[in-house]
């Protein structure tokens, strides 16, 4: 039968509850045919004839939800002129909406011969390829309502949909490692117990475990390898069946919603599964290779890596830049996801060889009425020349802040010259982000993220130790700012335990009491560990995996986290809106918005932000002078607190301001005991050490001196104002 004529736009399969319509972009392909599969394998084909504007397209009625289908093009194959069309490879939908499975690898996949390179490889790779879906577009969202929440009271989560469930204890068996794990009860109530706001999960686009892993043994568990901008990936459901990834995806997103947790997704659109001259065709290469690559100028039969992956995305191409913005929209309307966290995403910048922060792919978010409306996040670097941006994103976005990472790394580890940076990082990194106009919230403020050691690792490991991915050693950061406080790995030495404990301690109070928008990496309020290994991204097991049994083990610690976040929750002034001006706010304050002390309690000089040593210091944070308003444009007024750091071995005597600044403090937050309080509905100061409930907090007068002991970090909340 032969198709109907269809339309050429929405791009991809479109189930409508009568048939299907099928449209596929190229504009080099001479002809293109859409190919059935039955249950066997069995394959049907069916020329679309009807072409515009490069868009070949049909519909054929009956024609459902679970249907496997790819494509077949044909058209010229040079690849010394970057043409690569061949028909005898099947090729994945870039708009398919879900994929079956994985790649089976087979020689057939490639368009060469392994033996002689420059020989054309004509085996069938159907069989081999995943195929593409047609899903359905139809489910039943309720009252579904995106939180929304402002970024300054954001708190993210990065979170790996299997390693967070797959060994979790109260989700059943048969749901772990999956999206409707990720959304069951047990989780849900930990993410809202610890208190954050939105997860931020790696990549969940259809990706591959690239052939050179699968040779290993290894698998691509971190998902930078996309081969499908629209499909949820299969291996993360619970009934993938054909098709039954969507619909789960959206019941996880729902569920979080319905929790007040929003959902941001790790996207890659810097590159793809493809790989460089020598990868697989096994979508957009075989479709059309000029239009989707950047190829070298001169030589197109090799591809530009600004990535390290062995291509890059032709961001410079109309219909390329159509993709990423038809899947971002997809995955907000549709999805109802609330952000996206974009990997490598200077690459996206490169419209011709320089990083441009006003290329036309930032100008199409600008405009765009749908996308500009959510998070945006940008990992603001790649691997090409001029990569690292941070700081040089458009206003509409956020970025990781890879410069206060480091700086509160150096800071608690005793690294000298850094007092100055760490304060200009804690209170959100004006010298970053004011300039463009920007606010602190513009800063994602993160101490460990996936890429890298955990917080457990990071205090316990000066070296990697990545045996484990067979590179010997070659791969993962050599320069981790990492310190072991005395033992490299495993200890039962009980000072250097306590110690790792309270540097952990020290890092989580850090995080979560900066200016800008923290984020916590999965497993680290529960003390998770990856033996040292800094680059997991091929480790699907128990080293990158969380272990719920941490959860006792290291009670104090998540409940210590928990209450830091509680504290964050409570005071506006922890997350402002707007940067500190160094002065009153208004006429009349009489005191400006922050000032810096000297562990003697004197005002910082110029001389003391220069003293290569310093490694101690005060902040005042004026919860009376905050410059921001209320949702009934009312002006926020918050309690004033004293944040006491002190990151040398030993302790240290510190004197609190004199009595301009409140007449008595109460200690909130003391990271060497691992005590906080925070106020109760009766405004009663309540916490512990651990959940155990201690009836008030220790006090300090005015001018008074306060033993800060070593590497820790003490706050104080004003409980009496200076009235002269």
């Amino acid at each position: 039968m032969r198709p109907w004529p269809g339309t050429p736009y929405p791009l991809g399969a479109t189930y409508d509850g009568v048939g299907t319509n099928f449209a596929l972009f190229s504009e080099v392909a001479e002809r293109v045919e859409l190919c059935l599969f039955d249950a066997e394998g069995k394959e049907t084909r069916y020329a679309l004839e009807e072409v515009d504007g490069f868009v070949h397209h049909g519909y054929l009625l009956n024609v459902g939800p679970g249907q496997r289908y790819g494509f077949r093009v044909h058209g010229p194959y040079d690849p010394k002129r970057g043409l690569r069309c061949n028909p005898n490879k099947l090729l994945i939908d870039p708009y398919a909406k879900a994929v079956s499975h994985g790649v089976k690898w087979d020689e057939s996949l490639f368009g060469y011969q392994f033996d002689n390179p420059d020989e054309r490889n004509d085996d069938d790779s159907a069989g081999h390829v995943p195929y593409s879906l047609v899903a359905n577009p139809f489910f039943d969202w309720g009252n579904d309502r995106q939180p929304k929440r402002p970024y300054n009271e954001t708190v993210i989560y990065e979170a790996h949909v299997k390693g967070m469930t797959v060994h979790h204890p109260f989700v059943p068996e048969a749901l772990r490692g999956t999206y409707a794990g990720l959304a069951h009860p047990a989780v849900v109530e930990h993410l809202q117990k610890l208190g954050v706001t939105a997860v931020e999960l790696l990549p969940v686009h259809q990706f591959v475990t690239d052939h050179g892993l699968d040779g290993k043994g290894l698998t691509n568990y971190w998902g930078y390898n996309t081969i499908g901008y629209f499909a949820p990936h299969d291996s993360y459901s619970a009934m993938p069946g054909e098709g039954g990834q969507v619909q789960e995806f959206k019941g996880m997103v729902k569920a979080l919603h319905e929790a007040g947790i929003e959902v941001i997704l790790d996207v890659v659109y810097n590159h793809t599964a493809e790989g460089n001259h020598l990868g697989p065709t096994l979508s957009m290469r075989g479709i059309d290779n000029e239009a989707y690559y950047r190829l070298v100028e001169g030589e197109p039969e090799y591809y530009m890596d600004y990535t390290g992956t062995g291509n890059s995305l032709n961001v410079r191409n109309p219909h390329t830049l159509q993709l990423i913005m038809d899947s971002l929209r997809y995955w907000v309307t549709e999805m109802h996801v609330d952000g996206f966290r974009f990997d490598l995403a200077s690459a996206l910048a490169r419209e011709f060889y320089d990083v441009d922060r006003l290329s036309t792919f930032f100008d199409l978010v600008q405009q765009d009425p749908i996308v500009s409306q959510v998070k945006l996040i940008a990992e603001p670097w790649d691997v090409g020349p001029g990569g690292y941006q941070v700081g040089n994103f458009p206003p509409l976005w956020t970025e990781w802040n890879g410069q206060f990472r480091d700086t509160v790394r150096d800071f608690w580890r005793g690294e000298p010259s850094t007092l100055g940076e760490f304060a200009s990082r804690i209170t959100g990194s004006s010298d970053l982000y004011q300039d463009d106009g920007r606010r602190p919230f513009a800063s994602i403020n993160f101490v460990t993220a996936h890429d890298g050691f955990t917080l457990r690792d990071l205090v316990s490991y000066n070296e990697k130790h990545n045996e484990a991915n067979g590179e010997d050693g070659r791969d993962g950061a050599d320069d981790n700012r990492s310190w072991n406080c005395g033992a490299e790995g495993p200890t039962e030495d009980e000072k250097i335990l306590d110690l790792r404990a309270r540097q952990r301690r020290n890092l989580i109070a850090t995080l979560l009491l900066s200016q800008g928008v923290p984020m916590i990496l999965h497993g680290d309020e529960l003390g998770r560990t990856q033996q040292g290994n800094n680059n997991a991204y091929c480790q699907d097991n128990e080293l990158s995996w969380v272990d719920w049994s941490q959860l006792e083990h290291n009670r104090e610690l998540f409940e210590f986290t928990s209450a830091v976040v509680d504290l964050r929750h409570q005071h506006p002034v922890f997350r402002r809106r707007r940067f500190f001006a160094g002065r009153p706010i208004r006429r009349g304050d009489e005191l400006r918005d922050i000032a810096w002390f000297t562990p003697a309690g004197d005002e910082m000089t110029d001389q003391d932000w220069e003293a290569g040593f310093g490694r101690s210091i005060m902040v005042f944070l004026n919860g009376t002078a905050i410059p921001d308003l209320d949702a009934r444009g009312e002006r926020v007024v918050d309690d004033s607190f004293l944040l006491c750091f002190n990151a040398h071995d030993d302790d240290i005597t510190m004197t609190v301001p004199d009595g301009e600044y409140g007449d008595e403090w109460a200690i909130v937050l003391d990271s060497a005991t691992g005590e906080v309080f925070h106020r109760s509905v009766g405004g009663v100061l309540v916490g512990g050490v651990a959940g155990d409930q201690l009836a008030t907090p220790r006090t300090i007068p005015g001018h008074g001196e306060l033993v800060v002991g070593g590497r820790s970090l003490t706050v104080l909340l004003r409980t009496k104002e200076h009235y002269g």
